[in-house]
């Protein structure tokens, strides 16, 4: 999801651990370095997670939203994927995403103009005949990047993505 630079992940929920927080440098196996900001909480109940921001990278709502997840117990890394910079860096159709192997959990806006319903359903049906575990969520109405808690007349969606984010996770 994008978001405007103010945005902030929603807090539904108090912390249930403490958490420790840093920049990361990160290298890949063709020896190209990137950024990353990983959260560890001290108690870990869960399953990790990996964050991958939209092209304008490790701004503050991913930061916050690696520390809100540690915050529920689930370790957490935003890698800067787009700031990647690797010659052949294919992100195009061939980018193998069904080969991850790990359960997705989608989150949508209806009224998103930049993901249409139609990309939606595509990405749905390439899931299901990859044989990738998934569950697609659409809010009707909600724009892009509705999962901020600023956004007032959509707080009804954030938190059902949160709550459906750790319910996710603790099934895992």
């Amino acid at each position: 999801m994008c978001y405007d630079n103010d945005a902030a992940p929603p807090r539904l929920q108090p912390p249930i651990t403490g958490t420790r927080a840093a920049d990361v440098r990160l290298t890949s196996s063709d020896g190209t370095g990137f950024t990353a900001y990983e959260a560890r909480p001290d108690d870990v109940r869960g399953s990790g997670v990996v964050i991958v921001p939209d092209v304008r990278g490790l701004h503050g709502f991913y930061r916050q939203l690696a520390v809100r997840l540690a915050e529920q117990g689930h370790p957490a890394i935003a890698i800067d994927y787009y700031g990647r910079t690797a010659p052949g860096d294919d992100r195009g159709e061939s980018f193998p995403v069904m080969e991850l192997g790990t359960p997705i959990l989608g989150l949508f806006g209806g009224a998103d103009q930049g993901i249409p319903a139609d990309q939606v359903t595509e990405f749905d049906a390439a899931l299901t005949a990859a044989g990738v575990e998934h569950e697609i969520v659409t809010y009707p109405g909600a724009p892009h990047g509705f999962f901020d808690a600023g956004y007032a007349g959509h707080a009804a969606a954030c938190a059902d993505a949160w709550n459906r984010v750790l319910a996710f996770l603790a099934s895992r």
